[in-house]
């Protein structure tokens, strides 16, 4: 910031789950213990995990494609992304990331009919890698390892009782 790079605050880029360790701090706050950062276009409904920001297969996707487009639409040539993992994988990339690592994609030229909002396409320098530093699982992966909450008729979500607790009600 200092010498002059932008920096921009997008909810987009927020973890994944509804979970306390997974949604972010009252924007108020952030203000207040951050006050060198422009917080005017994080969308104000942060942190709420709802209508874009919901934690669902379809809230996901959403995000990823509003994530890709607003990437592809700067003009800067080289762009850094702070985020998750977790979002990173499902919504962005398809790929993993251990904690600190990064990778490097440019968006592919051509047809975007089945990749809305722009294909990423990584570099070989951290694809072969695993990462830039190494340190990241190879190759694609995507919503395997992603457990959605149950959404009953109404479309409320269903409490889920963990296995040990269920078959000691047995």
């Amino acid at each position: 910031m200092e010498k002059g790079v932008p920096v921009a605050l997008r909810a987009e880029w927020q973890e994944n789950s509804a979970k306390p360790c997974d949604t972010g701090t009252e924007i108020n706050r952030m203000i207040t213990e951050w006050p060198q950062f422009d917080w005017s276009n994080v969308d104000p409904i942060f942190p709420s995990k709802t209508g874009l920001y919901e934690f669902s297969k379809d809230g996901l996707t959403r995000r990823g494609i509003e994530a890709r487009k607003w990437l592809k639409d700067r003009p800067e040539k080289v762009i850094a992304v702070v985020s998750h993992a977790g979002f990173l994988r499902v919504g962005v990339s398809y790929c993993q990331y251990d904690n600190a690592d990064f990778r490097v994609f440019e968006f592919a030229d051509g047809d975007e009919e089945d990749h809305v909002g722009g294909r990423l396409v990584e570099w070989k320098l951290t694809e072969e890698r695993g990462g830039g530093l190494g340190k990241s699982l190879k190759g694609k992966y995507g919503w395997e390892t992603q457990t959605f909450p149950e959404i009953d008729e109404g479309g409320n979500e269903v409490e889920r009782v963990p296995k040990e607790e269920a078959e000691n009600f047995s």
